[in-house]
């Protein structure tokens, strides 16, 4: 027969291992969220609410939690065109520290390795690595090229970029589109060495025949990395054909 001791010790342990379900199940919920918003761009909570399959009220609750801890921030939604009436939307992105689980180069050692060689052997060394960095989306691209030569080249782009981790999407915009980049794997060293973002911008110019804009950086803190592609973009047979041509990039780094 069970004392009442024993009794408290069997309610004390069930509510202890529901209290640890319940701490997994939102665990995995607030990694869906910021998977989604990774994957997605900046959202609202409605937008979170619907392609999880959850209440809007449960994700401002994860919402909550994860601004609390610093992985997640939220700003206004930028509007374009007139603003309707009420209360503008807010949405929600990643923070840097929210980013830090998806990367995967090793930022310390790689920032400290490109200050020894720029040291070592100038300026130019830089705009190897660079130039290097960036030959395996071109060469993913140009093979997409072959193979899919009717489909939208930006889109291809955005597929090759997203092989090497860039989460890359496109979106309307206007007179043109843009290839939004949803994480960076090398953020954190691109903020010391911009060139790694101004050669993969060069790049995107190159393969799609055309004067492209880089409009924000997820090195400069911007949520997303936003390059605007002009509606006319064609990519050119000089351009699929040839290798790429990129000029120097000459910046001095201590």
């Amino acid at each position: 027969m069970k004392n009442s001791t024993d009794t408290e010790v069997a309610v004390a342990g069930r509510d202890v291992v529901g209290e640890h379900k319940q701490e997994i199940s939102d665990n995995s919920t607030r990694d869906r969220v910021m998977s989604s918003i990774l994957h997605n761009g900046p959202s609202t909570a409605s937008e979170l609410a619907d392609r999880l399959g959850l209440t809007a009220a449960a994700v401002r609750r994860h919402l909550s939690a994860l601004v609390s801890h610093g992985l997640v921030d939220s700003r206004e939604k930028r509007v374009f065109g007139t603003r309707g009436r009420g209360r503008p939307s807010r949405v929600f992105f990643l923070t840097d520290h929210g980013r830090a689980d998806y990367y995967t180069a090793y930022d310390d050692l790689a920032i400290s390795a490109l200050r020894q060689l720029a040291n070592a052997a100038g300026p130019s060394a830089l705009d190897a690595v660079a130039k290097a960095r960036v030959d395996d989306i071109e060469s993913r691209y140009r093979a997409l090229r072959q193979t899919r030569p009717d489909e939208v080249p930006a889109q291809l782009l955005a597929e090759a970029l997203s092989a090497d981790g860039y989460v890359a999407t496109i979106q309307p915009a206007g007179a043109g589109q843009q290839i939004c980049q949803h994480n960076c794997p090398v953020a954190e060293v691109a903020k010391v060495f911009p060139q790694l973002c101004e050669v993969e911008t060069q790049l995107f110019s190159e393969l799609l025949g055309s004067h492209v804009q880089r409009l924000a950086t997820i090195a400069h803190g911007d949520g997303v990395c936003t390059t605007h592609v002009p509606v006319d973009v064609e990519i050119t047979r000089r351009a699929l054909a040839e290798p790429s041509k990129r000029p120097s990039i000459r910046k001095d780094h201590s």
